[in-house]
């Protein structure tokens, strides 16, 4: 029965690094290729949305290896390091939502963007976007590899 809960744990983690892929790869490109204009109006009407589904997402997905960490340092399982790695890397990636994306896309909801601009910002966004990504599956790795250690003895 345990086996299994992990084994959701790693899908529910891993639908979340995939909505994001999604959101890279349809998402993004489909924005760059809109006029200023449209993409405001979108925005408008599907940011809220986006938003609230990509908000629970990332918190359940913060959630999953820090939780790990806690019962693994409990039990005192080898997959403990792997774990709080897993956490950090989860860490680092809700950092980036407050350390760019936070104020980027509340200036997407205010229509702050002349259309030239809005043009560079959505490829910066696009780049921390990737690189968020990065970090998610480094996390979905390391979270893999703890546990795949869940059951070793710390030596």
């Amino acid at each position: 029965m345990k086996n299994q809960l992990y084994y959701y744990l790693i899908a529910v983690f891993s639908i979340f690094v995939g909505s994001q892929m999604t959101e890279g790869v349809l998402l993004v490109p489909y924005w760059q290729s809109m006029s200023s204009t449209e993409f405001y109006s979108y925005y408008q009407e599907f940011g809220p949305a986006i938003n609230r589904f990509y908000t629970i997402l990332t918190i359940v997905a913060l959630l999953i290896p820090v939780a790990l960490s806690v019962y693994f340092y409990k039990i005192q399982s080898q997959g403990f390091r792997f774990a709080l790695i897993s956490s950090v890397f989860a860490m680092l990636f809700v950092f980036c939502f407050y350390v760019y994306f936070k104020e980027t896309n509340q200036a997407f909801f205010q229509s702050a963007f002349s259309a030239a601009e809005l043009k560079n910002e959505l490829v910066t966004w696009a780049n921390w976007h990737w690189g968020r990504v990065v970090l998610e599956c480094l996390s979905l790795v390391f979270l893999i590899l703890a546990i795949s250690k869940k059951d070793s003895i710390p030596r």
